[in-house]
């Protein structure tokens, strides 16, 4: 096995994160290399994400990061002549409860703060929105109409396909074995099929991220846990919003769903306590469990037919934040892993910071947004609409 060439940066994970940096490091003019064990772009965790895509968080780093991936999914049609099936159906967080009317509206005020177009709806005009909820007890709910839903998997398949064209390169049903450094700085990444020289390498590994980081001696505190979701036979346009529910009950902290522009109910729960480990079998528990929960939020689903389940990884930290930037101890070395399961709606806005983190272009914003993400931060409290 000799050497296969030289690269301006090494990517290790084509899923949503490794796939739009290597188009937007591509477009500065730089010659990218993509390195999966998977047969093709998106087939870990991006595969089994839901599609959804908010800027509605409360913590500034990642509202600054997720409108610029709603700015490029919204305009990506219009620009490269693609559909990745964006659709602006917005968010609605209901509540039922006092608990979740305080919590909600607290947020409005930091969320607004940060220019989100958020607005607290009551009872009657939220039903305006959603007229299918439960009326009975609801209070009322958030309503954020810029956010939206696309497909993951056509979205990455486009980012990939883009980055092709301008030059980026993928080596696919490859094993990263090991990360080369001369002096302390990286020089290359050898894998079961040959080896590369670079002098950057971007860890995008989503929940084998963990192994990647210990090649050149480093840890990083992720903790991958499972979330299963599932998708309905299509019916016609009823729903626009994708709706969360953050009453904890036992078994789960919160349960979410929306309709996809292709008329499927497309639904996902956090589990409590997390599943620890990265087991990906459906379970018998789930269907019947999120089932009565969505039911009762939405009395008119009840008839619908589910046409499959599954179980995706979600790379945790302790405070479900992103660890982007770069490493103090070994020069080249970039980490962008722990999207905590929301790696597909932080991703492209993500791939733009990093690609400025290589060309050494950081604006004043990322570099806010690479102070919360940093790896070196304390990891302190968790953000609250996680």
């Amino acid at each position: 096995m000799g050497n296969h060439g030289t690269y301006d940066v090494i990517i290790i994970g084509a899923g949503s994160v490794g796939t739009p940096t290597a188009l937007y490091l591509a477009e500065a003019g730089l010659r990218p290399l993509v390195i999966d064990a998977r047969a093709s772009v998106g087939q870990g965790a991006s595969k089994a994400a839901i599609g959804g895509i908010r800027a509605t968080h409360s913590d500034v780093a990642k509202i600054r990061t997720c409108l610029k991936s709603i700015e490029v999914f919204s305009g990506w049609e219009e620009r490269y002549g693609e559909s990745i099936e964006w659709t602006r159906g917005g968010y609605s967080f209901v509540a039922y409860r006092g608990r979740e009317e305080r919590i909600l509206k607290d947020l409005i005020t930091v969320q607004q703060s940060y220019g989100l177009d958020i607005s607290w709806l009551d009872r009657d005009d939220l039903l305006e929105v959603v007229p299918d909820l439960n009326r009975d007890g609801l209070i009322g709910g958030t309503w954020s109409p810029g956010d939206g839903s696309a497909s993951p998997l056509l979205a990455t398949w486009q980012f990939y396909r883009q980055s092709l064209e301008l030059g980026a390169e993928y080596r696919f049903k490859e094993l990263v074995t090991e990360i080369r450094r001369e002096n302390g700085r990286i020089s290359g990444v050898v894998t079961d099929r040959g080896s590369y020289s670079t002098p950057v390498v971007i860890n995008a590994a989503g929940a084998g991220a963990g192994g990647i980081a210990e090649m050149v001696g480093l840890e990083v505190p992720i903790t991958p846990d499972s979330h299963e979701a599932g998708v309905t036979e299509p019916v016609a346009p009823f729903l626009k919003p994708m709706i969360v529910d953050i009453r904890p009950v036992e078994g789960s902290a919160n349960y979410y769903f929306y309709q996809h522009r292709t008329g499927q109910l497309i639904f996902c729960l956090t589990p409590d306590p997390p599943l620890v480990g990265t087991d990906r079998r459906e379970t018998s528990w789930f269907m019947p469990h999120i089932a009565r929960r969505m039911v009762d939020l939405m009395p008119r689903l009840k008839n619908l037919k589910v046409r499959r389940s599954w179980r995706g990884l979600y790379p945790m930290t302790p405070d479900a934040s992103p660890i982007v930037g770069r490493d103090r101890e070994v020069e080249g070395y970039i980490h962008a892993v722990g999207m905590c399961g929301q790696g597909f709606m932080l991703g492209p806005g993500l791939a733009h910071v990093l690609a400025r983190i290589v060309t050494d272009e950081l604006t004043g914003d990322d570099l806010e947004v690479l102070e919360k993400f940093s790896p070196y931060r304390e990891f302190a409290g968790m953000e609250q609409l996680k």
